[in-house]
């Protein structure tokens, strides 16, 4: 297995999560950045062809393998929205406290708050990798009418983990990644690598 591996994002807070889930595997875990790779382009309509995008981005420019994240939160009432456009759902520039505000304005004439995060994992050992690893997790709740907590990020502080009766943002760090999306993307994605 290699022993290097960059994370095709700018994003410190998935950053953290990634690194924190893959420390056990002794694998040097740098970021896009260490390497000035710029943002790649994300013009898919599905999670997964925007992962895999950058991916093959940061994998070509870094000359290492790469694994990119493309995740998002999913609104019931809203049709699937902001889905693959989470993280600019607010406009430009990307900003969580604006996201947050045009979410509660979109749902403010309706009770249905379900809602699901949603995370695609893709790894490629090259960026010409015919068979990308790929995995995925999925996080169900619900949303609420304003924001709690101070911790995480996006859309943590609305985002209510129906099971412990918290939000993302009031969860700890290691409890989070035991439920969330992304935690259960990267465990499936850490089993595939265990039996390369």
């Amino acid at each position: 297995m290699f022993k290097k591996l960059v994370i095709a994002s700018n994003n410190q807070g998935k950053l953290r999560e990634i690194q924190q889930l893959l420390k056990p595997l002794d694998i040097e875990v740098i970021a896009q950045s260490a390497f000035n790779i710029t943002e790649a382009e994300e013009p898919h309509c599905t999670f997964i062809e925007n992962a895999l995008a950058k991916a093959r981005h940061a994998s070509k420019h870094s000359n290492l393998p790469a694994l990119a994240d493309d995740s998002g939160l999913c609104v019931d009432a809203l049709q699937g929205r902001p889905g693959v456009h989470s993280a600019r759902y607010g406009g430009e520039p990307k900003n969580d406290e604006k996201n947050n505000q045009t979410l509660l304005s979109a749902l403010a004439n309706t009770s249905n708050r379900g809602a699901f995060y949603y995370c695609s994992i893709v790894l490629v050992r090259s960026h010409d990798d015919p068979q990308p690893l790929i995995a995925e997790g999925i996080w169900a709740g619900e949303i609420l009418t304003s924001p709690r907590g101070t911790g995480g990020f996006g859309y943590d502080p609305l985002f209510l983990d129906v099971k412990s009766g918290k939000t993302g943002a009031e969860l700890n760090s290691d409890v989070k990644n035991k439920v969330s999306h992304r935690g259960k993307a990267l465990r499936e994605l850490i089993k595939k690598l265990k039996v390369l």
